[in-house]
């Protein structure tokens, strides 16, 4: 089934957001904090790590500019939270100060950027390969335990722009395939991991990057490999 490591994925954000919300409670605020920022260390190497996967800086900074003006004129991180404050008007409010669409903003951000989202979700639409996705669904579950316990139900909800998400690149996969070479594929894994180093400077700065904004520039390598 084309779409089996995208739901192994699904399945393993939800089955962690229900084991951190489960854990909530028994977790000291300043300890759920220290954790916090200690995933956010995590996720600022994983980005460094891609980042370091480019070839030709000038894509990525090509890239990262014409893809954030994309963004800024979809207004695609004022999108996102308007259907993470949509879904917060939806659910009972939490008593605990727990921010739902601040949880699911994050977690979608955290779980939907980066490489192994898009190559994973390749592998599977071109050659039913979920080897990928089955990897990052062990890493999400992990991830999706520790966020959670410290922002809620919201993190749960990420879910659902996973599955669109992956989903399409996992459908559309046979389509852009004959354009992803080497190169490509190298260049997309430095884009999205610059946005990955984003997605931890907010973590420990509280949002102050408009992350989501920067996300059409994944795709720009596509086109710029041909011309640079």
């Amino acid at each position: 089934m084309i779409l089996t490591g995208v739901l192994i994925n699904v399945f393993a954000i939800i089955v962690g957001s229900a084991a951190g919300l489960l854990l909530k409670k028994g977790i000291p605020e300043r300890m759920g904090a220290s954790i916090m920022n200690a995933m956010a260390l995590c996720v600022l190497y994983i980005g460094i790590s891609g980042a370091l996967e480019g070839e030709n800086v000038l894509i990525a900074i090509v890239s990262m500019a014409a893809g954030t003006v994309i963004g800024e004129l979809l207004s695609l991180q004022q999108r996102l939270e308007h259907l993470g404050s949509w879904i917060q008007s939806k659910c009972r409010p939490s008593g605990d100060g727990a921010s739902v669409a601040e949880g699911f903003v994050s977690a979608s951000l955290l779980f939907c950027i980066g490489a192994m989202a898009i190559v994973g979700s390749l592998q599977s639409g071109l050659s039913l390969d979920h080897s990928t996705l089955i990897a990052k669904a062990l890493i999400d579950g992990i991830a999706a335990v520790v966020l959670a316990s410290s922002m809620g139900i919201g993190v749960m909800f990420s879910c659902i722009l996973c599955l669109l998400y992956e989903g399409a690149i996992t459908v559309c996969a046979r389509f852009v395939g004959p354009y992803l070479t080497t190169s490509v594929i190298n260049e997309m894994t430095c884009v999205g991991s610059l946005l990955i180093i984003g997605i931890g400077i907010n973590m420990i700065f509280k949002n102050k990057i408009c992350v989501m904004n920067s996300v059409p520039a994944v795709l720009l390598p596509i086109l710029l490999c041909r011309f640079m």
